[in-house]
């Protein structure tokens, strides 16, 4: 049978305790830790102190055990409870995620990180976060090899940032290989209570090409859809941008780079409307 550690309380002690349990300033936990050792001096046995605080007979033998050990000052505060933080060498965790690669890997995980420096994974991604690292994103870049790259990048910002007087800028471009698709039944409407329902198998009506141009002006846009993408469909494009635009205006259009822009049938054309002015956008990286 386990005996309660005894607690003996001199003259100075006994009063600092019961100012503890006196003062309306005192935390409620010291001033309950400190009741508990002031009954304990008294002879009482733990579970007789549990029952009259209304604690657990293990919450009086803790605290009666720390004031027997520490004093005071082992009641005033709680021991830290959890593992102490881990530490890692910052200068190698960074020289590792931005100079190394795993084994057998793309890219650093957390487990794989903290397997190699012998740390949790929490704390690598603790750290990562701090120094604004992300090893599992990457962006992918093209860097363009057109001789005229600056001269087309200057040409065509300009147009965006400050477009010429009495002119129309029409940025220009295809969408193609777009499927035309049916569902195989007709679907229920929506209404109160029911969603739009629709079937899940569909039948295919081959593909169509958008061909659309923006009016950088107002945000307007020109479009049709022809079912193949060549110059001859490009052709009837620009005749519709004809029709469609004041003819006092002169149109400067962006296009990419695309053979179909630059055909000669396509130029031949163009020579006859003098109000196109094409813009060629920079050749992208092959």
């Amino acid at each position: 049978m386990r005996v309660a550690v005894e607690i003996t309380l001199d003259k100075e002690e006994q009063d600092k305790l019961e100012k503890i349990v006196r003062s309306s300033l005192s935390p409620v936990r010291l001033a309950q830790r400190a009741q508990i050792v002031l009954m304990a001096s008294d002879g009482m046995r733990n579970q007789d102190i549990a029952k009259a605080l209304g604690i657990g007979r293990v919450k009086v033998s803790r605290w009666r055990n720390r004031y027997a050990q520490s004093g005071l000052a082992g009641i005033e505060r709680d021991l830290p409870r959890g593992a102490p933080p881990q530490k890692v060498d910052i200068k190698r965790l960074v020289d590792l995620t931005t100079q190394h690669k795993p084994a057998g890997a793309t890219h650093w995980s957390t487990r794989k990180a903290a397997a190699e420096l012998g740390v949790n994974a929490s704390t690598i991604s603790r750290h990562w976060r701090r120094l604004g690292l992300k090893p599992h994103l990457e962006q992918t870049f093209k860097v363009s090899r057109d001789p005229k790259f600056v001269e087309k990048l200057e040409d065509i910002v300009g147009l965006y940032m400050s477009p010429p007087e009495n002119a129309l800028v029409l940025c220009c471009d295809e969408k193609s290989q777009i499927q035309a698709l049916d569902r195989t039944q007709p679907g229920l409407p929506l209404k109160k209570g029911r969603v739009q329902t629709m079937t899940h198998d569909y039948k295919r009506n081959g593909t169509t090409t958008l061909f659309a141009a923006l009016n950088v002006l107002d945000g307007t846009v020109i479009g049709q859809c022809q079912p193949r993408h060549r110059h001859t469909e490009w052709l009837k494009f620009l005749q519709q941008i004809d029709r469609e635009t004041p003819k006092e205006k002169t149109l400067h259009l962006i296009a990419d780079n695309y053979a179909t822009h630059k055909h000669p049938e396509v130029q031949k054309w163009l020579e006859k409307h003098p109000r196109f002015v094409m813009h060629f956008t920079p050749t992208s990286a092959s």
